[in-house]
């Protein structure tokens, strides 16, 4: 059993090296605007853009090549039309042995405009039929997309009944080194990186009012000539995992889900929540030592679909969601959210 998970953990590295390495040729070969162009909206999942087809294209094939003939499995993934295919093809859904997860890139608008690194993401858990869900994951693999002028980009991996890993790879050489990733051991948030996602149009002000609530319980107020806390907008939840995972984060908290009867009362839809497929890598989080939690203070888990709106929340340690916790949920409370 172990050598066949290391068997499928060794091709699913391929594939992941094989949509870095095409997505950054692609990057580097094609202008900003035509990889920012859209080319289906709001199929599958999310908007899908030019620079998605790369590694689309590969998707599908590899998996239909080189894993099914082996485990039977069931894809779901972003850009699949339905959201799943059956490979072989033509396979009953309940006689797959695997159902694996994928998001080919998260964190697509920051790549594209090369703003920041985007990630590779797959979540690999045993068929349990459509009931399976983000917490019967067994493996996942998490592997940065860097932007063209970066050389080094980091893959990271986990089993659930192993450790973390982590390396760092260099385009330039070839060369993967072990690198340690450790979260935040702060006790506050006070002076670090701390932040609630409002990155899109909608409920921007009402996802700051909360955020600005939680530093106030938190730190006090403002005081003068002085910063208490900063925050970073990645536009990628793989990247948000990463950053509380390598300590450069103490807090985030994505809460967009909660918004939904805010926006109706202004007669507005919610828009785009996180996915599952875009925590498809939580057990990598976990291994590392980050608290995760769902936006109600409750356990974090999910259906393996494209479709389900997650709140979460990430805790670089238990000070921390000793810390911040009871404020961010009391502010929720507060707004009438809980």
């Amino acid at each position: 059993m172990i050598e066949q998970r290391e068997r499928l953990l060794a091709l699913i590295l391929e594939l992941h090296a094989q949509i870095r390495d095409a997505v950054v040729a692609a990057c580097e070969r094609s202008a900003v605007d035509e990889l920012a162009g859209v080319v289906e909206d709001e199929q599958a999942g999310d908007t899908i853009y030019a620079v998605d087809r790369v590694s689309e294209e590969l998707l599908v094939g590899f998996f239909a090549e080189r894993v099914a003939p082996t485990w039977p499995m069931v894809l779901v993934a972003e850009g699949i039309a339905g959201g799943q295919i059956v490979l072989p093809e033509g396979s009953p859904e309940e006689d797959a042995a695997i159902r694996v997860l994928v998001d080919p890139i998260d964190g697509t608008r920051g790549l594209m405009y090369q703003k920041r690194s985007a990630w590779v993401l797959t979540g690999v858990a045993p068929n349990l039929g459509a009931g399976t869900r983000l917490s019967d994951i067994e493996l996942a693999v998490q592997t940065e997309i860097p932007l063209v002028k970066q050389h080094l980009s980091d893959l990271l991996w986990a089993t659930a009944d192993g450790p973390l890993h982590a390396e760092r790879y260099n385009r330039l050489t070839g060369e993967q080194t072990p690198v340690r990733l450790r979260p935040s051991r702060a006790a506050s948030i006070a002076h670090g990186f701390a932040m609630i996602s409002r990155f899109f149009p909608g409920a921007r002000e009402e996802l700051a009012a909360i955020d600005e609530a939680l530093v106030r319980a938190t730190l006090g107020p403002p005081q003068a000539g002085k910063a208490q806390c900063f925050e970073d907008q990645y536009i990628s939840s793989a990247g948000q995992l990463y950053e509380l995972i390598a300590g450069h984060d103490r807090f985030v908290a994505d809460l967009r889900p909660l918004l939904d009867r805010h926006m109706a009362a202004r007669g507005e839809a919610l828009g785009i929540c996180c996915h599952p497929y875009d925590l498809a890598t939580i057990l990598i989080a976990r291994k590392a030592g980050v608290l995760l939690s769902d936006d109600r203070g409750g356990d974090l888990d999910a259906p393996m679909d494209i479709h389900a709106d997650v709140g979460w929340a990430g805790y670089a340690n238990a000070a921390i969601r000793a810390q911040v916790e009871p404020a961010l949920l009391g502010a929720l409370k507060s707004r009438g959210y809980l």
